[in-house]
C-alpha cells in the first residue's frame, strides 16, 4: 500500500496550506514555494552599496507560510531595522525544469503587489560573517501580499509603475521595465536550480528607496492594473 492509498493518522495537527485571495473572485491561489530575486533594479544596487552589472541573478527563498494576507506586520524580534521593499510578485499556474525564456510566460498565473519585509540589521551581520540570509529575510510573516491579478485581467507586464507610500508619502517609485532581469528571464534562470511548480511565488525585486518602518506605520503598495496592498505596522 501506497501513502496515498493510506489514511493519514498525522501525530500533530496538520498546518493550514498558505493561500493567497484571487481579485475578484472567492478563489485563493495556494503557496508551495516562495522565491525571491536579489538585486534587480539598478539603482537599489547601487544604493546597496554594489555595482549593478548584468550578472546572473541569485535567489534566496522565504518559507510559504510567511506570506501575509491580513494587512498587518507585527514588527518582529532581534531587530532595530526592518526595511520595505516593495515588489512584483509573479505566481505560477505551471512548472518544470530548464524553461526556455520564450516559454516561461506559459507558466504565469499572475501577478501581486508584495512586500520583501527585511531585518536589515540582521541581513548586514549574515553578510559580514559570509552566514545565510534566513535570519534576516525569512522570518515569521516576512511576506505581506496583496491579491493576485489573474493574466487574462492584467496582460503581460512588461512596464509600469511600482510605488509604496509610508504614512501618505512616496518613498520608493519605479518602473518593472527597469529590471536587470525581466520576469520571463527571472523564472528561466530560476528553473535552472528548481523544478518550478503550480503554487510557485517569485518576488522579482525592488526598486531604490529601502527605509526603516516603525510601530504604527501604515505601507501603501501599487503597481499599474494590479489590486494595491495596503499594511500596516503592528
Amino acid at each position: 500500500m501506497n501513502l496515498r492509498d493510506r489514511v493519514l493518522d498525522f501525530v500533530v495537527d496538520l498546518a493550514p496550506l498558505p493561500a493567497v485571495p484571487v481579485a475578484g473572485t472567492r478563489k485563493t491561489f495556494p503557496v508551495r514555494r516562495l522565491y525571491c530575486v536579489g538585486r534587480n533594479y539598478a539603482e537599489h544596487a547601487r544604493e546597496m552599496g554594489h555595482d549593478p552589472l548584468r550578472e546572473k541573478p541569485f535567489f534566496f527563498q522565504k518559507a510559504p507560510d510567511s506570506v501575509v494576507i491580513d494587512g498587518v506586520f507585527p514588527y518582529p524580534p532581534a531587530s532595530g531595522d526592518v526595511h520595505h521593499e516593495i515588489e512584483l510578485v509573479v505566481a505560477l499556474k505551471a512548472g518544470g525544469h530548464n524553461i526556455p525564456t520564450a516559454k516561461a510566460k506559459d507558466l504565469i498565473y499572475g501577478y501581486a503587489v508584495g512586500l520583501d519585509m527585511t531585518r536589515r540589521d540582521l541581513q548586514a551581520e549574515a553578510k559580514k560573517q559570509g552566514r545565510p540570509w534566513e535570519a534576516g529575510k525569512a522570518f515569521d510573516r516576512a511576506a505581506p501580499i496583496g491579491a493576485i491579478t489573474p493574466l487574462e485581467q492584467s496582460g503581460l507586464l512588461v512596464k509600469g509603475l511600482i510605488t509604496l507610500d509610508v504614512n501618505g508619502e512616496r518613498r520608493q517609485s519605479g518602473d518593472i521595465a527597469d529590471m536587470i532581469w525581466p520576469v520571463t528571464d527571472i523564472i528561466a534562470e530560476l528553473s535552472q536550480l528548481f523544478m518550478l511548480a503550480p503554487g510557485d511565488l517569485i518576488f522579482t525585486g525592488t526598486p531604490a528607496g529601502v527605509g526603516a518602518v516603525n510601530r504604527g506605520d501604515r505601507l501603501h503598495g501599487e503597481i499599474a492594473r494590479l489590486a494595491p496592498l495596503d499594511v500596516m505596522v503592528a
